[in-house]
């Protein structure tokens, strides 16, 4: 039996029965009207698969940097479970590495799209492979699992509870101080900083704006790309879900899993 984790104060647990995507529920119960801090999750063994709703205040290109505190949270709540050698960096703008390879993503929509509009609704998701994918070792370099790196008595839902409050730590921080420290400390795990990249488009990443925008330098031009672009749309997501049943209907959209196959350009949009 799957012992349930225990949530800090200001959040709560739903547990999503699979084969419902917690990242669908959470959204779907968003616009429903659910309570900002209910974390929607599911109890696998070879994945944690997990979803925060939250209510912003303010307009979306701000709450959008939310995106880099639950990041923050997973990467925190890895590195106090994992061993300590352990190195836990980020790729913009969803993708979380474990000794140099992706083992993890997050996933994020909002019921509005444009910048200067306030949200509603706010959901974050994370996915975090704890098994291999495939029985072939080497098959994706790239690709990685905890259990792979060392991590196998790491158990999904004592990362969950984790990274539950290491999020709230670093929600709290972000809500009283702005985005600085985020920001910082974001930086500070990025792999690729100063460094030229392919993925989401090719330039050199010169870091973020205060907005939390990737600034991305090419052909002596720099460019700046929100993370407002690589968010799901919220009426596919929706589409995912039965309105009578909260079960998946035929016509559900498949994230791709962080292993499941090689990054493209087009791939990258919100989740894997």
């Amino acid at each position: 039996m799957i012992e349930a984790p225990q949530f800090p104060p200001l959040f709560s647990g739903e547990v999503v029965p699979a084969p419902v995507d917690p990242f669908d529920k959470a959204v779907s119960q968003a616009i429903a009207g659910i309570d900002a801090g209910t974390i929607f999750y599911s109890e696998g063994l070879d994945s944690l698969r997990a979803a925060l709703v939250l209510a912003p205040e303010t307009p979306l290109e701000d709450a959008i940097q939310a995106v880099y505190v639950v990041q923050l949270g997973l990467a925190e709540s890895l590195g106090a479970l994992a061993p300590a050698e352990v190195p836990v960096q980020f790729q913009w703008p969803d993708r979380i590495k474990v000794n140099g390879a992706v083992c993890a993503c997050v996933r994020f929509a909002a019921d509005v799209s444009a910048p200067r509009a306030q949200p509603n609704w706010l959901v974050i998701g994370i996915e975090v492979a704890f098994m291999p994918s495939s029985d072939e070792p080497g098959e994706h370099p790239d690709q990685t699992c905890l259990y792979e790196e060392g991590c196998g008595d790491i158990a999904p839902m004592a990362l969950l509870e984790s990274w539950s409050k290491h999020t709230l730590w670093w929600l709290t921080c972000f809500m009283d101080s702005g985005f600085e420290r985020v920001h910082r400390e974001w930086r500070a795990r990025c792999d690729s900083l100063g460094d030229r990249v392919d993925q989401p488009k090719t330039g050199l990443l010169v870091g973020l704006d205060d907005k939390g925008r990737m600034l991305l330098r090419h052909g002596g031009i720099t460019e700046t790309l929100s993370l407002i672009d690589f968010a799901e749309p919220a009426a596919r997501t929706l589409g995912a879900m039965t309105p009578s049943t909260g079960k998946p209907s035929a016509e559900k959209h498949h994230a791709k899993s962080p292993r499941a196959e090689k990054m493209s350009t087009d791939d990258t949009r919100g989740s894997l």
